[in-house]
């Protein structure tokens, strides 16, 4: 049977720039082939996107007689993205090129806690002297990403109910960095952040299908399924820690719920618990370095804490069928009894075949997850075929 002809490709000037981006094309024979367009409407193209800065052209051999060869490629220096982590004991910030490559990162002690307003104003001025020592301007800023420890309306750019701490109840999270650099600015949840950073991490091995689970003081999961996040109706996808366990022992949990996965196996009950029971434990730093000593008492609270989380996790594979379950966050630092006991309980309670091919693994970025997540986040927005059309001109 023949083939149908192909219909021509959308030809905006942000449809070429993501053919270059994605290495679909890299002359203007290749642009004019795959979308359709006339010769004087590639070169229309290729113009404002050079004009842009956003392409560059580079001569690859000598002429053999008219205009030399030349191949197009991205200009990641073109601009630079921002992006922050707000922790509940740390805050990480960074500013990436349009490529994603790290141009300055570091971070600091600012913690949630102390609120919206201190954060906002404390980033705000580490990122104008990173700008600054890097030589570059607000001008130059294309977008900025931002996750925070709370639940998140990414609809409205604002922090939902209930809040995770005092005074972050209906923040607009984005208007801070609009009004400073007059951006797209980009704000989720710390997990689905985390998520986001660490599927694009395993971009070589073409998953799908991931769930990214992070255990700290707190327990929550962000949801990659067929290669996008996914956030549910309101964006409280991925609440593990507020599911009930079973036998919890009527422990109360700040959502106001009794026996959730999180006032149980969470790492905030866990040190309470240690520290009540005489052992010198403040933090889950603390902590995690006790199982690094082989503390038994220690290391078997840490493995029971699994195998509670395991419990939630083994529903969560039956329905959500992950290829990969990574496990993140400050208490999975103690990673070899945290492990065993979640692979106990998933691999004992999920379905056989839902688990014939799971991997669960560590994190492969560690504290930087949410960091990354954050840049990939803003680079997919700031850098869409819709967002390179306005920024053109085009319409």
């Amino acid at each position: 049977m023949a083939r149908s002809p192909i219909a021509p490709a959308p030809a905006s000037a942000g449809d070429v720039l993501r053919l270059v981006l994605t290495g679909t094309a890299d002359t203007r024979g290749d642009i004019g082939r795959l979308t359709g367009l006339s010769r004087t409407a590639v070169t229309a193209r290729i113009s404002e996107l050079l004009a842009r800065g956003l392409l560059v052209e580079t001569t690859v051999g000598p002429s053999t007689g008219g205009r030399p060869p030349v191949r197009l490629s991205f200009n990641a220096a073109a601009g630079v993205v921002l992006a922050a982590a707000v922790g509940v004991t740390r805050t990480q910030f960074g500013v990436y090129d349009l490529a994603g490559d790290p141009c300055a990162e570091d971070s600091g002690p600012l913690d949630a806690t102390r609120g919206p307003d201190a954060v906002f104003d404390w980033l705000l001025d580490r990122w104008r002297r990173m700008l600054a020592e890097l030589g570059r301007s607000p001008a130059d800023v294309r977008g900025v990403g931002l996750a925070v420890p709370a639940p998140v309306d990414v609809a409205t750019g604002r922090t939902g109910t209930p809040p995770t701490f005092a005074g972050w109840d209906d923040v607009d999270l984005a208007a801070p960095f609009v009004a400073e650099f007059r951006v797209p600015v980009v704000v989720d949840n710390d997990v689905n952040a985390m998520a986001v950073g660490e599927h694009w991490a395993r971009r070589a091995e073409g998953i799908t299908d991931l769930l990214a689970v992070k255990v700290s003081a707190g327990i929550g999961a962000g949801v990659i399924a067929g290669g996008v996040l996914q956030r549910g109706a309101i964006g409280a996808a991925g609440e593990l820690g507020h599911i009930r366990v079973e036998n919890g022992g009527g422990v109360p949990c700040r959502c106001g719920n009794t026996d959730c996965l999180e006032a149980v196996a969470g790492g905030r009950s866990l040190v309470r618990a240690l520290a009540d029971d005489g052992l010198p434990v403040h933090s889950v730093a603390d902590l995690v370095s006790m199982v690094g000593d082989g503390n038994p008492r220690v290391v078997h609270a840490v493995r029971d804490a699994g195998r509670r989380l395991g419990e939630v996790l083994a529903a969560a594979v039956n329905i959500l069928n992950p290829a990969v379950v990574v496990l993140g966050g400050d208490l999975a630092r103690a990673y070899e009894p945290l492990v065993a006991g979640v692979r106990e309980t998933v691999y004992q309670r999920a379905a056989a075949y839902a688990t014939r091919r799971l991997r669960i693994v560590p994190s492969l970025l560690d504290e930087r997850a949410g960091l990354v997540g954050c840049t990939v986040q803003v680079l997919n927005k700031v850098l869409s075929a819709s967002a390179v059309d306005a920024a053109v001109g085009n319409r």
